[in-house]
């Protein structure tokens, strides 16, 4: 998939990869690689936590709540009654499935870098599974806290600093998975509103059905403009940037060489964030289908993708309340304990699970950041 030039740069830097698809030569890099992107995310992430940016986010995350209470005529009193009476057990079930998806993703994303040839029989040496998913989780955790999807480019830098992955190369891999996780999306979506609605698709659920398609669309143009490109825009580019552009190309077609992997697994995380939900609903004794549930959680993954709140905070509580409520007619109390109690699951607690990990990943570079001073 990816190739070594015959010419090793003559100025002891990283060596050029160039795409090929016909070659399953893995990608190389020297692992003393230091693009600059990748060393700056993590003070940019800090400095973004606090920014007015992300504050006036929040404001208007809480601004569109108000907004759904009022529109749906929701008691938070009554929510708060049926939520204290939800059954633990099914409950705990759906952090199961929230929280392992995490493990699931971090598997996948092993393998897709394998395909790249990142991995430590070429000099890289990638985290485990679970160190893995332990990364992918923090840039979840750091999607829920800044808006404008900095996570993706924390995760680079996470896999950069403990894989000695280039930057580049490891933000081609998570481009991959994006653009591949989008497009199933668009498939489960529309297979479940299929299920749910039939033939007759209300006009509330099309703008959704629009924007999925949209992505579709955008994401196989982007991929089929880099394929097509792939031995020409090197040439075009700053010589500063055509080693990088090459990982980053070469990281997206590498990681998906093994398509079906990558699909399957794609279709089965929907699908148990689908389940995740149900075992909500179950949970408080509501009665919605699995395709239902399905529906509901692929439509506010899709609404996430809105960078005006982090985590598409307030714009989900909105779009999903719209469709439980006004077009398949669940009781707003109902509707209301159902997306409250799914964010508990799936947001709230990963800010405090996130949080843990973070200030115990901090603390541990400050001790071997300590361990390595030089003495006086």
């Amino acid at each position: 998939m990816l190739i070594q030039p015959s010419t090793a740069a003559t100025d002891g830097g990283t060596p050029g990869v160039a795409a090929s698809p016909e070659s399953p030569t893995p990608l190389l890099g020297d692992q003393r690689d230091a693009e600059s992107n990748g060393a700056d995310i993590q003070t940019t992430l800090r400095r973004r936590v606090l920014s007015p940016q992300t504050l006036v986010s929040f404001g208007i995350t809480i601004a569109v709540i108000w907004f759904v209470v009022r529109r749906l005529d929701i008691d938070p009193v009554a929510i708060w009654a049926q939520i204290r009476r939800a059954n633990l057990g099914l409950l705990a079930v759906a952090f199961v499935l929230w929280y392992g998806a995490f493990f699931v993703r971090g598997w996948r994303w092993g393998r897709m870098l394998d395909s790249a040839g990142l991995n430590s029989a070429h000099g890289f040496p990638i985290p485990s599974t679970r160190g893995l998913a332990e990364i992918v989780l923090l840039a979840y955790f750091a999607n829920s806290i800044v808006p404008a999807k900095l996570g993706d480019a924390y995760r680079g830098y996470l896999l950069k600093r403990e894989g000695r992955v280039p930057f580049s190369a490891a933000f081609g891999s998570i481009l991959a998975e994006r653009l591949i996780d989008a497009m199933v999306l668009v498939v489960v979506l529309a297979g479940s509103a299929l299920l749910v609605f039939g033939a007759e698709m209300p006009s509330q659920a099309r703008p959704a059905l629009m924007l999925a398609a949209l992505m579709t669309v955008i994401g196989g143009v982007g991929l089929s403009f880099l394929w097509l490109t792939r031995n020409t825009v090197t040439r075009f580019l700053p010589t500063r940037f055509q080693d990088a552009y090459a990982r980053l190309q070469g990281a997206i077609f590498g990681s998906l060489r093994r398509p079906v992997l990558v699909f399957g697994v794609g279709v089965l995380l929907w699908l148990n964030d689908g389940m995740r939900v149900w075992f909500v609903a179950r949970s408080l004794d509501a009665g919605i289908s699995p395709a239902v549930a399905i529906l509901v959680a692929v439509m506010g993954a899709l609404l996430t993708i809105i960078p005006f709140t982090p985590a598409g905070l307030g714009v989900v509580e909105l779009g999903v309340g719209s469709v439980l409520v006004g077009v398949l007619g669940v009781d707003p109390v109902v509707a209301g304990s159902i997306i409250l109690l799914d964010r508990v699951v799936a947001y709230w607690s990963l800010l405090a699970v996130g949080t843990a990990l973070y200030v115990r990943r901090t603390r541990r570079d400050y001790r071997e950041l300590a361990s390595g001073a030089p003495q006086t």
